[in-house]
């Protein structure tokens, strides 16, 4: 039997039918990363599935920006541009690092480094890089600490055009037969 084409209805992404049974298919997987060991953890689900669905893996790593950080204008602060370049080269260094090379089978990688804020760039880079799956990893945060801090990873699960695997620090881990 061929399998036919669809459309996923909710999320728009691709996915093949053989009779009644569905298989999603993922060509292009985003991993953000903060370079935290939350977001490795995270980074390594992402790899398996980009092994398991011949999938391009996209790295995203996003810069806060200074001006968004700094309360009033007057506080003493280094001068953003050579700052926020520092910042950028910095974080290009370790994403050109990631992902681990026993990760990974021969996939396409793709790194990217922005500035802005962290939830809105990784739904813009999903969406412009049209994005089948994004896998990121939370904090655990719970109480006071989310209510203060926010949580990145529930903005995008909220916002994203496409499905969000989040993945927790103490989750399930991997193990190969």
């Amino acid at each position: 039997m061929e399998a036919k084409r669809v459309t996923s209805i909710r999320f728009g992404t691709p996915a093949y039918c053989h009779g009644d049974a569905k298989m999603i298919k993922l060509d292009r997987i985003l991993c953000p990363t903060d370079l935290s060991d939350f977001s490795k953890h995270a980074l390594r689900y992402g790899c398996e599935f980009a092994n398991r669905f011949d999938a391009e893996l996209h790295l995203l790593n996003v810069v806060q920006d200074v001006v968004a950080l700094v309360p009033e204008p007057g506080m003493a602060f280094p001068a953003p541009g050579d700052y926020m370049q520092d910042l950028q080269q910095a974080s290009q260094e370790a994403i050109d690092q990631l992902p681990d090379p026993d990760w990974l089978r021969e996939i396409p990688v793709v790194r990217e480094v922005r500035v802005g804020t962290p939830f809105l760039e990784i739904v813009r880079y999903a969406k412009e890089a049209d994005i089948d799956m994004i896998v990121l990893g939370t904090h655990g945060r719970a109480g006071l600490a989310h209510v203060l801090l926010g949580s990145t990873a529930e903005k995008v699960v909220r916002k994203a055009h496409c499905p969000v695997l989040t993945v927790r620090p103490e989750g399930h881990q991997f193990v190969m037969p």
